[in-house]
């Protein structure tokens, strides 16, 4: 019997580079850490590649004029409301520069008390005080300062209702509304900024009439003045890069995967699943932000990591079939258990309490918690183990 189960190792990687071969040096870094570490390739281990180096290496990136060339060309009034993006300098601040630049006028809409992803703007707690229903109360700036004079995020700091209007310029007006319809009041040609709702939002914009709506997924998904692009998401999942550009999230990547595979069956004959991951998918207790401001956790994979976990729950097991038995007769018990279990055990009891998720989501937030978002230098998370169970 094995004594460990899965193991997660962040693997140090080259600075990669515009026009590097992602291939080579993610194959080559993990048989130089495996050699340097002493352990061994095998089937269904899984290489798991941040989204951030595969983008960077397609030099997939675009400029802030890219971005109001593009915003141009979509919208043809003076006035154009921007509505529930989410609270990230990261993340937006760059993208609202460009989408300034491209219109006359903008209004702001922010959802409250937080964003999509959980940055809060106030506390539940404080609407609760002035018996403010976030569901159908919608407020101008002056009206919702009047309760709110204080906007800062706890965690970076910054006033983002003043640092997106500084971001966007003078001729900039902010609203507070969780009801889409509500931009329409100042505007009928409105750019959703919402992630994972963003479909509801434009089906509920255009049934209310506007004349215009774009999604964030609409904007650079062609190339712009030899920009990049993303033809699925366009500029969401972008980061910022510099000071008047971003990194788009990685696209047509599908053959990175692959190649990698291969090259692990050409030297090992292994069978080794690859994927290409952002944010994990998982919300902090305390601050409450669900990290994933990507459109997806994992947008290129392998075919062997499609579907989701088929696992029983061994504490049921051990507090139900097994009850009666203890040492080596209920660990042959569990064993002979997991063996025999069904290949599909959707809506079985055996099942009760596993996190019935994709692996893809799993495995990449388990590679997000790796390899961090600093200076760790581990852009490559190596597991193995990860199908692995008690039987094993």
């Amino acid at each position: 019997m094995s004594y460990v189960g899965t193991v997660v190792r962040g693997i140090k990687a080259p600075i990669i580079k515009r026009g590097d071969n992602l291939v080579d040096i993610v194959f080559d870094s993990i048989v130089s850490a495996s050699e340097n570490e002493g352990f061994k390739i095998e089937n269904k281990d899984v290489v798991c590649i941040t989204e951030a180096i595969v983008a960077r290496a397609q030099n997939n990136y675009a400029n802030v004029n890219q971005i109001a060339k593009d915003i141009k060309n979509k919208f043809d009034g003076e006035t154009v409301g921007l509505i529930l993006p989410i609270l990230s300098r990261n993340r937006f601040s760059m993208l609202l520069k460009g989408i300034s630049m491209g219109c006359k006028k903008l209004v702001i809409q922010l959802s409250y008390p937080g964003d999509e992803v959980g940055n809060k703007l106030v506390s539940i707690d404080e609407l609760d005080k002035y018996g403010i229903n976030p569901y159908s109360d919608s407020f101008t700036e002056t009206q919702f300062r009047k309760y709110f004079p204080n906007t800062v995020h706890t965690f970076t700091g910054v006033d983002y209702i003043n640092f997106y209007k500084e971001i966007a310029g003078n001729n900039t007006e902010v609203v507070l509304s969780n009801n889409p319809r509500f931009i329409l009041e100042y505007t009928d040609q409105v750019l959703v900024a919402n992630i994972h709702e963003r479909f509801r939002t434009k089906k509920i914009l255009v049934e209310a009439g506007a004349r215009k709506v774009y999604t964030l997924d609409e904007v650079l998904s062609q190339s712009v003045d030899n920009s990049g692009y993303h033809p699925t998401y366009g500029v969401l999942g972008s980061n910022i890069a510099t000071e008047d550009s971003v990194k788009l999230f990685p696209r047509d990547s599908q053959y990175l995967v692959d190649e990698i595979q291969k090259k692990f069956m050409d030297k090992y004959n292994k069978t080794v699943e690859v994927m290409i991951y952002g944010d994990g998918a998982f919300k902090d207790p305390v601050g409450g932000i669900w990290e994933l401001a990507d459109p997806v956790v994992s947008p290129f994979f392998t075919k062997g990591l499609v579907g989701t976990p088929n696992e029983i729950k061994l504490k049921y097991m051990a507090d139900t079939k097994i009850k009666d038995l203890s040492g080596e007769a209920a660990q042959e018990a569990m064993k002979k258990i997991i063996l025999e279990k069904k290949n599909n055990l959707v809506g079985v009891d055996d099942s009760l309490g596993t996190t019935p998720r994709r692996l893809t989501d799993l495995l990449g937030s388990l590679a997000d918690l790796t390899s961090g978002s600093g200076d760790k230098g581990t852009p490559i998370v190596f597991i193995k183990g990860y199908f692995d169970n008690y039987a094993s």
